[in-house]
């Protein structure tokens, strides 16, 4: 389809969610240099009403355009797009179709991260210990869901199941997922969760680190509740 211009030519109609194409671009150029994948590791994607923006599968992310980026609907169904998207594409779905943000905050952005100190973690315990009180960013902890083979279904439901009443989780020996009503929000937990990662790391290197008690985190969740401008 095509729209004409004053002076009789046709140019291109623009491109479905083409806002969110290249917000999807302008994130996952960021990953490598933030320290959260390596190479095309990691995805993103942002939803808008029925239909989902999704980084494709196996491309460099310095070279994407907003074009490069496919449509599907929640059903996974391609709408737009030629290349295929990223085989964590069940993931992204099973979030959209089934997670409910414990405030009530619509869930329009997926981010998942391959990221070094979080996939670390994720080796050694079930759950991130409280070791500041970011962690109330995702909730009242931070689990790790079991590990199973990326892109399946199997995945996807440990990963339900690990991001109930959160917004985010470990995937264990494999990285992390976010969400967020924006693709901002999503990319800032994920940046968040890997930095509280770190820190535990580097404490528990040093010694036996001390820890948050649950009711603290629990109170800063509530608080985090009016954190910001509104």
């Amino acid at each position: 389809m095509s729209l004409s211009t004053s002076a009789g030519f046709r140019r291109p109609s623009p491109l479905i969610l083409e806002v969110e194409r290249a917000a999807i671009c302008s994130h996952a150029r960021r990953l490598a240099p933030d320290g959260l994948a390596v190479a095309t590791s990691g995805n993103l994607s942002i939803r808008d009403g029925a239909l989902v923006a999704v980084t494709p599968t196996g491309v460099r992310y310095s070279t994407l355009k907003p074009s490069d980026i496919p449509i599907v609907g929640l059903d996974g169904e391609p709408v737009d797009g030629s290349l295929r998207p990223t085989s964590e594409l069940p993931m992204h779905l099973a979030v959209y179709n089934h997670a409910t943000d414990p405030d009530g905050s619509p869930v329009n952005a997926v981010v998942h991260t391959h990221s070094a100190h979080a996939t670390a973690v994720s080796t050694l315990v079930d759950e991130l210990p409280p070791i500041h009180y970011l962690v109330a960013t995702i909730g009242p902890s931070v689990r790790v869901a079991p590990y199973a083979t990326y892109g399946t279904a199997a995945l996807a439901t440990h990963i339900l199941t690990a991001l109930e009443s959160r917004r985010g989780c470990l995937l264990a020996n494999h990285g992390t997922v976010t969400y967020g009503a924006t693709l901002g929000a999503a990319y800032d937990r994920a940046r968040q969760l890997e930095w509280l990662c770190q820190v535990w790391l580097l404490a528990r290197s040093g010694g036996t680190p001390a820890l948050l008690p649950q009711d603290e985190i629990e109170q800063v969740v509530e608080k985090l509740r009016g954190y910001g401008q509104g």
